[in-house]
């Protein structure tokens, strides 16, 4: 096989110690790193048709692995109007009307991204953006992604104007006297106005997913972990493929719903090991609660609203049944759990399972892996089952030592922390939580001290995907528009060290492809990041805008800054 790409004159950081390795450059044979040494030496690898690339001192790293994302999903809730800069109504109001001038008449308007700290002390409800969206068909994404906002006019169009029942927790929320206030929670409410709104062509939504995923390697990412396969994701991601477009390798987790049947979970597990080149299923994601913020959570105690008291799945023994049900197949699993009760019951369902019987042993399980972590056979799994809880915002002291316990990867969105609340705690998500249970927020630190496995993503389109960004969050915890405020229980930031370790080796642990991925090691693969400086050294200010100058994703370069030539 022949040399394909060449890197000379390079340091080689390794994230298991923070130093670097005594060689300088490295060559890439299909997509492997085949070789490790002196640029004399490796330079010697190359032929007149391998890339070679002096990178001039640059560090390399691993690739960059986002922990969790949703790459289709990101890239249709991303397009319209965005009012994540917006703090106020005031803000948000002269944003909306600028865009409803631009509109032709009787055209929708998308936005996404607003904060419903912008709402101060108001409720959230449409009432609040009058007159600027009276008579404008008009659907607001909150930044959770799990609720929005439909203008008079959106909810008149489809026909809501009274509380509705779902088989999930969900709502229409409804005033005293029964008319919609414009607020809709989670997914089954939200789609009884998205239906009716015109929907894009699959053509523009391929284009989208193709530019998002761009421009996230760009920033340096080469990998992520999606938590979603809904519509046609799967046969997104299988077009960019085999059209060699797909510059991150995916590891996709479909999902699954309350009220999943057997027939359900059948479907799910044969779904798993699909795959192509750079993308596979291998999991499956699953919501124990919504957010704090809009009230959906489920708490041990209620907010300061009454609110977040149950779980999105109304029978949480089903949960319970279907996480064994998963286990016993060799099934990997990713829970969304916020609130303590939601990572409690996780947690318990973990325990269950591991304890009624092994992972993997099940006839139908998921495929086997080759070497490269393809799919190869129908047999059961040979790998590890690591499940995973997502999100985990505030917990108790007893639940941070479960996770080492029982071997549960703890995957955590700092940046959450740093631009939705506030050290001060006068923002929507602790006034909420109160005092007590705000303090406990996002402990990435004393998950890691206490022997859990912690893996750092963004959760785009929740909030931005570079990786540098989410790195250094998880360093400073401060908002990210402005450092010069006090960072948010600072006792639980990473260190440097931890937080690449949480996008490289951590990352690739948690898909049980440790002896693959997230070392810069020959045999592993080619999936590496290049900065302009040491990540290490790099203050926690200035980490998020360290220039990417390289970005190789199965030996070969997904992004190239010009300074590279």
């Amino acid at each position: 096989m022949r040399t394909s790409l060449v890197l000379l004159s390079a340091r080689l950081l390794d994230p298991a110690t923070g130093g670097f390795l005594p060689q300088t450059a490295l060559a890439v044979v299909d997509g492997r790193i085949a070789a490790l040494g002196d640029d004399r030496t490796i330079r010697e690898l190359a032929d007149a048709a391998t890339t070679v690339i002096d990178l001039r001192g640059a560090v390399v790293t691993p690739g960059l692995v986002d922990g969790h994302l949703h790459p289709v999903t990101g890239a249709e809730l991303t397009h319209g109007l965005d009012l994540s800069g917006c703090t106020d109504l005031a803000e948000v109001r002269a944003a909306l009307a600028a865009e409803v001038r631009r509109l032709a008449p009787g055209a929708w308007l998308h936005a996404w991204g607003l904060d419903p700290n912008a709402f101060g002390g108001r409720p959230v409800e449409a009432a609040a953006l009058a007159p600027v969206l009276d008579g404008v068909p008009a659907l607001l994404q909150l930044f959770d992604a799990h609720s929005m906002l439909a203008s008079p006019r959106a909810l008149e169009l489809a026909g809501v104007d009274g509380p509705r029942s779902f088989d999930q927790a969900a709502e229409v929320v409804c005033d005293a006297d029964g008319h919609p206030t414009g607020l809709l929670l989670e997914d089954a409410a939200c789609e009884l106005v998205e239906r009716v709104a015109p929907q894009p062509t699959r053509t523009e939504r391929r284009e989208r997913l193709a530019a998002a995923l761009r421009a996230m390697a760009a920033t340096g990412l080469t990998g992520g972990h999606a938590m979603d396969a809904n519509g046609d994701s799967l046969e997104l991601y299988a077009e960019l493929d085999e059209a060699g477009e797909l510059p991150l390798r995916l590891r996709v987790a479909p999902w699954c719903q309350p009220g999943v049947d057997e027939d359900g979970l059948r479907a799910l597990i044969g779904l798993q090991g699909r795959g192509g080149t750079s993308w596979r299923v291998d999991g499956v994601k699953l919501f124990m609660d919504g957010t704090i913020d809009n009230g959906t959570a489920w708490l041990e105690r209620p907010d300061c609203h009454g609110e977040s008291t149950h779980a999105f799945w109304p029978d949480p023994a089903h949960y319970t049944h279907v996480i064994g049900q998963l286990h016993r197949a060799g099934v990997p699993t990713a829970t969304h759990a916020i609130g303590d009760a939601a990572v409690r019951h996780a947690l318990d369902s973990v325990a269950k399972a591991s304890a009624d019987g092994p992972a993997g042993g099940s006839t139908g399980g998921p495929a086997t892996r080759s070497s490269d972590g393809r799919a190869a056979g129908s047999a059961a799994a040979t790998r590890p089952v690591r499940h995973r809880i997502e999100h985990i915002e505030t917990v108790p002291d007893e639940l941070v030592r479960r996770f080492a316990e029982l071997g549960v990867v703890a995957s955590m969105q700092p940046t959450h922390c740093c631009d939705f609340t506030r050290a001060d705690h006068t923002d929507n998500w602790s006034r909420r939580l109160g005092e007590e249970r705000a303090d406990r927020a996002w402990r990435c630190r004393d998950l890691w001290d206490a022997g859990a496995t912690v893996v750092l993503g963004s959760d785009w389109p929740i909030a931005p995907y570079p990786p540098l960004g989410v790195m250094a969050g998880a360093r400073h915890r401060r908002p990210t528009r402005d450092l010069g405020q006090p960072p948010h229980n600072p006792g639980q930031a990473l260190t440097a060290l931890q937080a690449l370790r949480a996008m490289t080796v951590n990352a690739a642990f948690a898909a049980g492809e440790e002896q693959l991925a997230g070392r810069i090691a020959v045999g592993h693969r080619a999936d590496l990041t290049v900065l302009a400086a040491d990540p290490l050294t790099t203050p926690d200010g200035e980490l998020a805008e360290l220039p990417v100058l390289l970005t190789v994703m199965d030996g070969r370069p997904t992004h190239r800054a010009e300074v590279l030539g």
